[in-house]
């Protein structure tokens, strides 16, 4: 059992989460828990934050999506700053949600997701730096069409620790999952 606090929409959540998982040369991977398992505890978890998409996931939870489901994609709506400096995804999807350097609201992010992602029964997960801007992302596309759309929770870099540092906490780079820098 663990349990992760969260923010969306600047409202404080706080989630018992259970689900196996074994370290494996300093990565942690899920178990192979069933694509159906998954997706019912995202959709338990944004029942329970009364959330307008889909679900939420947990990164390692997203990561196996992405590894058992072929088309699942992964959108990072981080700046292209963030995605340069601090590291992303391997193969995932850049599409800003706000702009850099203006920090100014993407008004072609739906146009952009469009153009990139095709519309269909397979989930389009959302990832930022903590979980607020997927937050908005995944509503935006759910909104836009897309029936499927889920947030990670814990983002890139998960929230700060105690001294203002992320990374140490929670997030997709603090379980151990794929990433690059540059």
């Amino acid at each position: 059992m663990r349990t992760v606090s969260v923010r969306i929409n600047s409202r404080p959540f706080r989630l018992e989460l259970n689900y196996s998982q074994r370290i494996l040369t300093k990565n942690l991977t899920m178990s192979n828990d069933a694509v159906e398992d998954i997706l019912a505890r995202a959709k338990l978890r944004a029942e329970s934050m009364n959330l307008p998409y889909a679900g939420a996931l947990l990164p390692l939870e997203a990561h196996a999506l992405m590894q058992q489901l072929p088309g699942a994609k992964l959108v990072d709506v981080r700046t292209q700053a963030e995605w340069d400096y601090v590291g992303h995804v391997p193969e995932s999807v850049l599409i800003e949600w706000n702009t850099y350097p203006s920090g100014q609201r993407n008004q072609r992010f739906l146009e952009q997701l469009q153009a990139r992602v095709t519309k269909n029964e397979t989930p389009v997960m959302f990832l930022c730096r903590s979980g607020a801007r997927s937050h908005h992302a995944a509503s935006t596309a759910t909104q836009g069409g897309y029936p499927n759309s889920y947030n990670v929770l814990e983002g890139f870099e998960g929230d700060k620790d105690p001294h203002g540092h992320r990374g140490t906490v929670g997030g997709w780079r603090f379980a151990g999952l794929p990433w690059v820098q540059g």
